[in-house]
């Protein structure tokens, strides 16, 4: 990878599609950035799970409102911002879908799943609305015991 980051980003309308096409992109530019298999379903997961928050709880479904995705491409890891327009949320306030008295609920799964299969994860509140996840998947150290 050059020093300087290589910078994708996309701009999506808030429908359903729009999910599906954000994972397929994230998909896209794990394998062209040299993840494993393994790692590229992972990023496209968590991306889907990203954008899915945005459409649905952070755009609330409004069609005039966009979702920002961003891939940043640096030597050792890969950095994916997405971006909604709605009010924002503190990550403190999602319920934990493992303990009892939310394991029926229907929110905090995504987030869940994007801390479990990032290897960091972070949501930031925008000063002029709306909430920006950040998720960064670092390169794993080549395994040297397949060479023998």
């Amino acid at each position: 990878m050059p020093l300087k980051p290589q910078r994708i980003e996309v701009v999506l309308e808030t429908v359903l599609e729009s999910i599906a096409l954000a994972e397929e992109v994230g998909l896209s530019v794990a394998a062209a950035a040299g993840f494993d298999e393994d790692d590229q379903y992972k990023i496209g997961l968590a991306v889907h799970e990203g954008v899915m928050n945005a459409f649905q709880y952070g755009n609330e479904q409004q069609r005039e409102r966009k979702i920002h995705v961003l891939f940043e491409l640096f030597s050792n890891k890969m950095v994916i911002n997405v971006t909604d327009q709605g009010t924002g949320f503190r990550l403190e306030d999602v319920p934990d879908p493992r303990t009892d008295e939310n394991m029926l609920g229907d929110s905090g799964r995504g987030v869940l799943l994007m801390r479990t299969f990032m290897d960091e994860f972070d949501v930031q509140a925008l000063q002029g609305g709306g909430a920006e996840v950040i998720m960064t998947k670092r390169y794993r150290a080549p395994n040297n015991s397949q060479a023998m």
